[in-house]
This record gives structure tokens, sequence and C-alpha cells, in this order.
């Protein structure tokens, strides 16, 4: 009984009733004005780009095809043939690297500014779940063109499961063997595992996403703007509508530069050609094969140590994220930024200059 009447004293402090109201939730909303309050505006982004990404992709549904024998050639035929279908994709493509970086970012200055601090614990394990599920999409999204990056690549993050198997008690073991094929579909790559990131991507992700977001803004819009810096002198703004006019501007300019980028710049041209063929079950893999550019933080450490340590490393990662509220609740802020700096500090330098990093030290054996 006891332990019931604290976790509704919890639930309680988390979604007060007497502030679900517009009045509260809108109108009296106030954020703080400081040097770090360009970070408010990140969450803002990330759903801008989540929403270009729902809309292009349902207008990408109408024309592709996802069979290993018409995946490839409708992505095609939707680039060159479809009216508006290049910049319709282009757009898909450039919004899920933007979507992804805008998350990271959000979620770094979150744990810089101290948002998840009481009552905002509900704010910060749905942003957390939010990231992962974002990453999720970029994984589950990458092999849909069915060409021999997308393929290849994906192969590469389905290894990395099963590298876990020889650390693994007993049977347990032969779970991430076990894991690939359920993933899968069968043995190895082909119409089952296209078929099944298919409806993981357009279908499950969505449901998932949309359900864990509106948790997620419900807290925000309950709490409120962290205060976001260990300073008491600092002056506030409503939220509306002067900080909405200023969010939705940053939309507007923010789309323009998508738009232009789709237009100008196809996402594919970072790439060699010879990655962008269709797949070929029974071709050798080309040059050149690795993950999508956020993933990199964690391909190229793989790349380079023994593979108990990645496991350790990112075991105590992930507990310690989840225990941030409690880890952290009573560090300083000026701690915190420094810790969040170090981290994009590290991630700055595996995406940009993980493979030269790499290439040193495979020459130094």
């Amino acid at each position: 009984m006891k332990r019931l009447t604290m976790i509704a004293d919890f639930l309680r402090a988390r979604f007060p009733l007497e502030k679900m109201d517009l009045e509260s939730m809108l109108m009296k909303k106030e954020v703080p004005v400081h040097k770090m309050s360009w970070a408010y505006y990140l969450g803002g982004l990330t759903l801008l780009f989540f929403t270009i990404q729902v809309i292009t992709g349902l207008l990408l549904l109408f024309y592709y095809q996802p069979t290993v024998t018409e995946a490839y050639d409708s992505v095609k035929f939707i680039t060159e043939k479809v009216p508006g279908g290049y910049v319709i994709r282009n757009m898909h493509v450039w919004a899920s690297s933007a979507m992804i970086l805008t998350a990271i970012l959000h979620f770094l200055t979150t744990f810089a500014m101290k948002a998840f601090e009481k009552p905002r614990e509900i704010t910060w394990w749905s942003g957390l779940l939010l990231l992962f599920i974002t990453f999720t999409f970029g994984f589950t999204g990458y092999l849909l063109p069915w060409h021999q990056l997308s393929v290849n690549a994906t192969k590469v993050g389905l290894q990395f499961i099963g590298a876990v198997g020889p650390y693994l008690p007993g049977k347990l073991s032969e779970l991430p063997n076990k894991l690939i094929e359920i993933i899968q579909g069968g043995a190895s790559i082909g119409q089952e595992t296209l078929s099944r990131f298919y409806a993981i991507h357009v279908v499950i992700l969505p449901l998932a996403i949309f359900a864990i977001l509106g948790l997620h803004l419900l807290s925000i819009q309950l709490h409120g703007m962290s205060q976001g810096t260990d300073d008491k002198f600092f002056r506030k703004e409503k939220f509306f509508p002067d900080f909405v006019v200023k969010d939705f501007s940053l939309w507007a300019i923010t789309f323009f530069i998508l738009f232009v980028l789709a237009i100008t710049i196809p996402f594919d041209s970072f790439f060699a050609y010879p990655l962008m063929e269709p797949y070929n079950p029974l071709g050798s893999t080309p040059e050149g094969i690795k993950p999508e550019w956020y993933f990199y933080f964690i391909y190229y450490p793989m790349e380079m140590l023994p593979f108990w340590i990645i496991l350790v490393i990112s075991g105590v990662v992930m507990i310690v994220l989840f225990l941030v509220p409690r880890v952290f609740g009573g560090t300083d802020r000026k701690v915190l930024r420094f810790v969040a700096s170090i981290a994009f500090l590290y991630f700055v330098i595996m995406t940009i200059f993980g493979e030269a990093i790499f290439n040193l030290v495979k020459g130094g054996y």
C-alpha cells in the first residue's frame, strides 16, 4: 500500500491536474532568456524535421515497392520520372540526417542545462526513448533503397549484434544470433528482411514515436522550460506569442535551407557511384562499406578496440543515462556543460576524423 501511495504521489507531481488547461500550458508559460536560450529551439527543430519526414515519407509510399526485385527500381523511378520526386526524396534523406543531428544536440543541451531535475524526470526518460527511436528510424530506413551500400551496411550493423554472443554465458550466447534471424526473417538478408524493416520503419516506429512524443510534449508544457542556468538574474519572455513566433520563424528559415539543399545537392552524391548500384547477392562486398555517419561514434571504436571493452562502456553509459536524474541531480550546471561538451567533441571527432584515426591505429600494428 505504501509503495502504491509513493507511485501515486510521484505521478501527481509529474502530471499535476491543476495545470492541465490552456491558460497554464500556453498563456501563462514563460521562457527563460540567457546565454543558453538558443538550445530551447533545438527540440522544435527536431519536431520540424520529423514532420517533414512524415509528410515526404507518405508521398514516397505512393510509388515505393518493398520487394527486393522492385525496391531499387521504384526509388530510381521516383527520382527520375515522378514530377517533384527528386526533391521529395532528397528532402526525406536530408531531413533524416538533420533530425538525428538536432536530436543529439537537443539531448546534450538538455543534459547541460539540467532539464532532468525533479519534476522533469518523465521528460528526460521519454526524450531518451525518442533518441533511441530516432536512431532506429535511421537504421531501418537505410535498407529500403536496396542498393549495395544500404544492404551491406545493414549487414555490418547486424554483425555487431552477433558479436555479443561469445560474451554471454551458457544458452544466452545463442540469443544474439536468434535475434538476428528474427530481424532478418531468415539466415541471411533477403525479402523477409526488407519486409520487416519496411513494416518497422513505416508502421511500428511511427506509432511508438507518436505515443512517446505526446507524453514528452505534455510533460514539457506542464512544467515549462527548465531554468537552464545557475545565474539567478535573467529575464523571461512569454511562450505565446513571443517564443512561438521566433520558433516558427526559425522553422521557416530552416525549411527554406532544406528545400534549397534538396534541389541542388543530391544526398547520394556523397558516395561513390558503385555503392549506389542495385544490390547483387552473388557479388563481392564493394570497398567503402560502413554505416551512416551518425553511427561512426560507435562504429570506429568497435573497429579499433576489443569488443568486450565496447560492451562494458556501452552498458555503463546506458545505465548512467537512465539514472541521470538521480546521479547528476545535485551537480553544478558548469560541470554538466563540461561533460556535455566532451561528449559532443568526441562525437564530432569520431564523425569527421574517425576514419583517419582508424587508419592511423591500423597502420601502427
